[in-house]
């Protein structure tokens, strides 16, 4: 076999790993949809509506079964991921660890993710014929970023506010000041690589002497060796430590929105940066309202008299109560719009404006003056004989249990 046809050979060859591995990457994933209870073509106000849904359902607040809480805290995942137009593009390509862009999971309700996901085929092409340019091992690196969820109340994510955040992240060791040796000494290049911080190597191979080069076993990539280490990091160069940040909320946000703090993440490398830490922010639900953008809503339930005759309620706001007029004559599924009584609008500025829906109860146990009182009215409203029928003993017990 001559040079070129090695060479197409091993073309073909690595052409069929690349479509084997993205036969293993793309992916049909439904499970965070199913978990909101809509298809994949679903829209963003659809996904929204199931998200409200599902998420009142199985707070944990509300929701005292078992398992309701791991459901709740499921449900969130889903829509952190669907509610983000690349995230879910990502999600419905690659699954959960594409959705993620790397992301990794840490303790503490944050992770790692270092951006890289899945290693290009030029690596491999690299790997097997000494292609492309090395990476100087010694350039300054920056630190991964991290991430935290937050909870807010729903008048937080309202109003605003100013939270303080403690985790747990790779800092710069305070001994070495990140140089990985003890203190008096430094490191030296690397008498393996000779500080490229890789090696090449040759194999023999059924097709021919191979030639590849593969990251150096002595400096692990560094390109440095550290003959004393330091007593804290252990020539690391990073400790873990806890770290605070106050973090300043803006009013208006909303669930699966992030906040990006500069600097806040993990240390870098070779004096590197810090890395960033993203905020994921997770508005908790209201047992009054609910909320879609700057419009908040409210279900107000009235009697049968008020809708006739007409009233004036005292109406819970996030901003206080307030009088509103019930026109008589209201028909229940009416809605009456507050002016500047929602949330303010994140974008833009202004405020939104609440919605009140009214729902007429039917009063189900009626004393004899009452319901002497409806017969007259419908007599003098010209409507015929009433002959409602007489319960019976089970629907007394079933009534009986209702009350329980």
């Amino acid at each position: 076999m001559n040079r070129l046809e090695n060479q197409d050979f091993l073309s073909i060859s690595y052409c069929h790993f690349a479509f084997f591995g993205l036969g293993i990457l793309i992916m049909n994933n439904t499970e965070f949809y199913d978990r909101l209870g809509v298809s994949k073509d679903a829209s963003q106000d659809d996904i929204k509506k199931a998200y409200r849904k599902m998420s009142k359902k199985y707070h944990p607040d509300i929701n005292k079964e078992a398992g309701a809480e791991q459901k709740y805290k499921d449900v969130q995942e889903a829509y952190e991921t669907l509610s983000d137009s690349q995230k879910r593009a990502a999600y419905d390509q690659y699954g959960a660890a594409g959705a993620n862009g790397g992301f990794g999971s840490g303790a503490g309700g944050f992770g790692g993710f270092d951006g890289a996901g899945f290693g290009g085929f030029e690596d491999i092409f690299s790997s097997f014929f000494g292609g492309g340019g090395m990476r100087n091992p010694n350039a300054p690196r920056q630190g991964d970023d991290l991430q935290y969820r937050v909870n807010l109340s729903f008048e937080e994510a309202v109003f605003g506010v100013e939270k303080e955040v403690s985790y747990n992240r790779e800092a710069t060791c305070g001994t070495c000041a990140g140089s990985g040796a003890k203190p008096g000494t430094s490191p030296v290049t690397c008498r393996k690589c000779h500080g490229s911080g890789v090696m090449t190597v040759d194999t023999q191979t059924p097709l021919g002497m191979m030639r590849r080069q593969v990251t150096c076993d002595v400096c692990h990539g560094s390109g440095q060796e550290i003959k004393e280490p330091c007593p804290t990091c252990h020539g690391t160069g990073h400790e873990k430590k806890v770290h605070k940040v106050s973090v300043k909320i803006p009013a208006g946000v909303e669930t699966g929105q992030q906040i990006r703090l500069q600097g806040q993440g993990e240390a870098g490398f070779n004096g590197g940066s810090y890395g960033d830490l993203f905020v994921i922010l997770n508005v908790l639900p209201s047992k009054k309202f609910e909320r879609n953008g700057s419009t908040i809503y409210y279900s107000l339930n009235i009697t049968f008299t008020q809708a006739a005759l007409g009233d004036t309620v005292d109406i819970p706001t996030v901003h206080g109560d307030v009088e509103m007029a019930i026109p008589a004559g209201t028909q229940t599924g009416k809605t009456f719009r507050l002016k500047g009584k929602g949330a303010p609008k994140l974008r833009g500025g202004g405020q939104g404006d609440q919605h009140v829906t009214v729902n007429i109860v039917t009063p189900t146990k009626l004393n004899e003056a009452q319901k002497e009182a409806l017969r007259a009215f419908a007599e003098a409203s010209g409507e015929q004989p009433l002959h409602p029928k007489k319960k019976g003993f089970f629907d007394k017990v079933k009534d009986a249990l209702e009350d329980i």
